[in-house]
């Protein structure tokens, strides 16, 4: 799973707790971003409807979402996975783009990058094998680059596990069907149907996932764009298209509760920080259209981008860092007894369950 910020990967077992406490069979993931929850839902049994507006999650979530492991011959996938791992690299678009005029890869690995994403264009594009061999290639990515997450910026001196080669390996899949969609949740949270349960993480901030993963954009949509900037971001970025209602503070609120209004699900758990802009007490009242409304509040370690402090092009230090923890809130709002079932484990608990979890009503 590749590094993401806002990643829920300290809330997944409580989020698939819930999940199988609710008996939701149905869920709608609206902001699903790497699908590490989604996958914990389909995990659990459930069918599981993915959406996000970003190219490179709509090929996780045909990955690990819309794929069913029953359909996938391992055979062909095993020996498509060594015949890519066995091609030998030649210097191309991301050679140039992100390991000489940017440093977010050894050019050792980003010939290799170039030449099997040709290959997976040129020869398995049409393919039911692509979503999970491209989503091999960018989690191998990952595992490779120069970075602390974020493709905003690249560290000054190699990260030392930019000098292992890539390897291609085959990414999780689940039995079961599933659905990925490739949509802004303002404009498609009313239309996709019914559900038992919906989960929604939207943005926090100012922050654009489209710009903070733009070497995963062009991965997948494998289109050479020009781009600007020491960070070698897409030209793209600077188009309005390609910015959220979510990332800008006056209209955020307005979209938040209408996307919440819109859903149609006896269950909705929604996922925010207490960075953000929106407040618990907000949040809990956009959701009480929805029935009634209790929140948790699980304390969380700040993304590792927060934490090493504010440095200059040259590397010299020049901020502090603010706080190193904060509280990420869970707002779950549908019929009353419902609600207090799924909060239940957490309301006067003892032990794990009370240290992890502050529950509001």
């Amino acid at each position: 799973m590749i590094k993401y910020i806002g990643s829920k990967r300290r809330l997944v077992p409580v989020l698939g707790d819930m999940l199988s406490s609710s008996k939701a069979e149905t869920v709608l993931d609206l902001f699903t971003g790497t699908t590490r929850v989604a996958q914990e839902f389909k995990r659990r049994g459930a069918h599981v409807t993915a959406v996000d507006s970003a190219r490179y999650s709509e090929i996780f979530s045909q990955c690990h979402i819309q794929t069913d492991a029953n359909t996938v011959n391992k055979d062909d996938l095993r020996e498509a996975l060594q015949y890519l791992n066995d091609l030998p690299g030649w210097p191309g678009y991301f050679t140039e783009t992100f390991c000489i005029k940017s440093r977010y890869f050894q050019p050792f690995n980003g010939e290799r990058v170039d030449a099997i994403r040709d290959c997976l264009e040129t020869e398995f594009k049409n393919s039911s094998l692509f979503p999970i061999l491209l989503t091999s290639l960018i989690d191998a990515a990952d595992r490779v680059d120069s970075t602390t997450g974020l493709q905003m910026a690249y560290v000054k001196a190699w990260a030392p596990r930019s000098f292992n080669p890539l390897e291609l390996r085959s990414p999780e899949l689940f039995v079961g069907p599933g659905h990925a969609v490739r949509a802004d949740a303002t404009q498609v949270a009313g239309t996709l149907g019914e559900f038992d349960l919906a989960y929604l993480d939207p943005p926090y901030n100012q922050h654009r996932y489209f710009t903070n993963y733009h070497i995963w954009e062009t991965l997948v949509a494998w289109d050479a764009p020009e781009h600007y900037g020491v960070a070698c971001k897409r030209i793209d970025s600077r188009d309005p298209e390609t910015k959220s209602v979510f990332n800008r503070k006056r209209e955020m609120p307005i979209a938040l509760r209408d996307v919440i209004q819109s859903v149609q699900a006896r269950i909705i758990i929604l996922s925010y920080n207490d960075e953000s802009w929106a407040t618990r007490e907000e949040l809990m009242d956009w959701c009480s259209s929805q029935g009634h409304v209790e929140a948790l509040a699980f304390d969380s370690k700040r993304y590792v981008g927060a934490q090493i402090g504010i440095y200059n092009p040259s590397g010299e230090k020049v901020g502090e860092v603010s706080r190193l923890r904060n509280l990420e809130y869970v707002v779950i709002a549908g019929p009353k007894d419902e609600v207090k079932a799924i909060a239940a484990p957490y309301n006067g608990a003892t032990g794990a369950a009370a240290a992890q979890a502050l529950l509001f009503e």
